[in-house]
C-alpha cells in the first residue's frame, strides 16, 4: 500500500504514520499504539478467508484502512485501492465505482453490511453487463475497470 500511496501523492516517501492523525476538520482522531501497524496488517490479511463472501472481504478491507488510517494523506483514495486489489485478485472489476465514493464511518456496523451488500450487487451488475458485452448504461464494452471494497465489521470504542 505504501508504494500505491507514493504513485498516487507524487511523493518519494510515503509510510505508515508516526504520529496520531486527525479527520473531517480534526473531528475524527486516530490514535496510535506501538501495536496499530501490526493490527492493521493482521485485519488485512483477513481478506484473504476464503469462507467469507468477496463482497464482505472487501468492504471489510475498505473500512479497515479508513479505521486504521495508515497514512497521514489519502486514506481514502488508499481504502478503494486496496479494495480494488481484493476484487482483483479474484478477477472481479467494476465497471462502476460511484456508488461507492461517500463518506464511511468505520465504527457503524449497518453500513458495513450495507458496503457489502451494495459491493456484492455492483459485482452482480458488472458480471451480467460483462456477459451481456456492454458497459453500464452504453451497450458499450467495459473500458479497463476501476473497483473498489468488501464486508461488514462491527467496530466499538475509539479509533486505535
Amino acid at each position: 500500500m505504501e508504494k500505491w500511496q507514493r504513485t498516487v501523492l507524487g511523493q518519494d516517501f510515503v509510510g505508515f504514520r508516526t504520529m496520531p492523525a486527525f479527520a473531517k476538520g480534526g473531528r475524527e482522531r486516530y490514535g496510535l499504539a506501538p501495536d496499530t501497524r501490526a493490527r492493521f496488517e493482521h485485519c488485512l490479511s483477513e481478506s484473504t478467508q476464503p469462507d467469507l463472501p468477496l463482497p464482505s472481504r472487501t468492504a471489510r478491507t475498505y473500512l479497515d484502512t479508513l479505521f486504521f488510517h495508515p497514512f497521514e494523506d489519502g486514506n481514502a483514495r488508499a481504502a478503494m485501492l486496496a479494495s480494488a486489489f481484493v476484487l482483483a485478485r479474484e478477477g472481479i472489476l467494476l465497471d462502476q465505482v460511484h456508488p461507492l465514493q461517500t463518506t464511511r464511518w468505520a465504527d457503524d456496523a449497518e453500513g458495513a453490511t450495507d458496503l457489502a451488500v451494495l459491493l456484492g450487487i455492483l459485482v452482480t451488475a458488472t458480471e451480467r453487463r460483462l456477459s451481456h458485452g456492454r458497459h453500464a448504461g452504453t451497450g458499450a464494452l467495459p473500458p479497463a475497470a476501476t473497483t473498489s471494497g468488501c464486508g461488514p465489521r462491527p467496530w466499538k470504542g475509539s479509533h486505535p
